[in-house]
């Protein structure tokens, strides 16, 4: 039952969920969030607000504190003790003074390019190694994310927004920590590389026409090493005019396994049932900071 909503955005504030997603609702937006989450005293908050775990730690402690349990879309949560060790403990500590569980999670990371590897090598007696393939037609995606993959940037642009950080596709090395934690691995040391994509024709997109030699979106990829050699290797392509989307899995094991979704998942809509689909699954988790391989396999659930 949904019986609150946060938004600190003057143009929702106020408003029914109703008359702003075009939903039958009554429940109204508040922009007062200690107010609304002390007094509805909810069981689990969907929250979604920022990609940065810094930006977003104590909007966590806050829900924790009024005895809720959280399902975030923050992808440096998915996995945050590598990136924000002291925070991860912060967070810990308050879901468990609490009696709460707070989880991270999404379509990627959460499941395209971790949970859905696991899953994987399920029926393997030895993997030597993992590659996970997401190829993503960003001009299908929301504004918001062809911003922050550089669509319709020049060279130097996405050069100088790479530098300053915070920019490309969040999550890809929780994604990579995942992978590892959940195969047991020993990991020696990970690398990460950004890189643009150029458009080799115009491509139209509803939000922003790109050029040919224009950036079209990013090149993206992590591996994690054990003695020397790549265990598991992430490759994300999200670029506008992206001809063949899709998610693969290639696991080399006893036996070896290939997954292939045709199409990819849509990122837009599946992070919404990602989100939804794991309130069961924190509800019953034990209190603390959680991780999608800490709970049972996510699953579309009968509300």
């Amino acid at each position: 039952e949904l019986v609150g909503a946060i938004d600190i955005d003057p143009l929702k504030a106020n408003r029914t969920v109703g008359e702003l997603a075009g939903q039958t609702s009554d429940v109204v937006v508040s922009d007062d969030a200690h107010s609304e989450l002390q007094s509805l005293k909810p069981d689990v908050v969907l929250h979604t607000t920022s990609s940065f775990l810094p930006e977003v730690k104590e909007q966590l402690v806050q829900c924790a504190q009024a005895g809720a349990c959280v399902v975030s879309s923050t992808e440096e949560l998915s996995c945050p003790f590598d990136r924000h060790p002291e925070i991860s403990e912060e967070i810990d500590a308050a879901a468990k003074a609490y009696g709460v569980a707070i989880l991270g999670t999404g379509v990627n990371p959460g499941y395209a390019m971790d949970m859905f590897a696991l899953a994987a090598t399920g029926a393997c007696t030895h993997v030597r190694s993992v590659r996970v393939e997401r190829h993503v037609d960003a001009g299908k995606r929301r504004l918001p994310l062809q911003r922050k993959v550089g669509v319709g940037m020049n060279a130097s642009e996405f050069s100088e927004r790479r530098k300053k950080g915070g920019f490309g596709h969040i999550g890809l090395l929780e994604s990579l920590h995942l992978v590892s934690a959940g195969l047991g691995l020993q990991v020696d040391s990970c690398r990460e590389s950004l890189e643009p994509v150029f458009a080799d024709r115009d491509v139209e997109s509803p939000y922003i026409h790109v050029r040919k030699g224009q950036v079209a979106g990013i090149k993206h990829t992590a591996l994690a090493f054990a003695n020397g050699r790549a265990v598991v290797s992430l490759d994300l392509r999200m670029y506008a005019g992206a001809k063949n989307p899709v998610d693969r899995v290639t696991v080399d094991g006893d036996p070896p396994i290939s997954l292939t979704i045709d199409g990819g998942v849509f990122g837009d809509t599946a992070t919404v049932g990602a989100l939804f689909n794991a309130i069961p699954l924190v509800l019953n988790a034990p209190p603390g900071l959680r991780t999608v391989i800490d709970l049972p396999v996510p699953r579309a659930f009968v509300a």
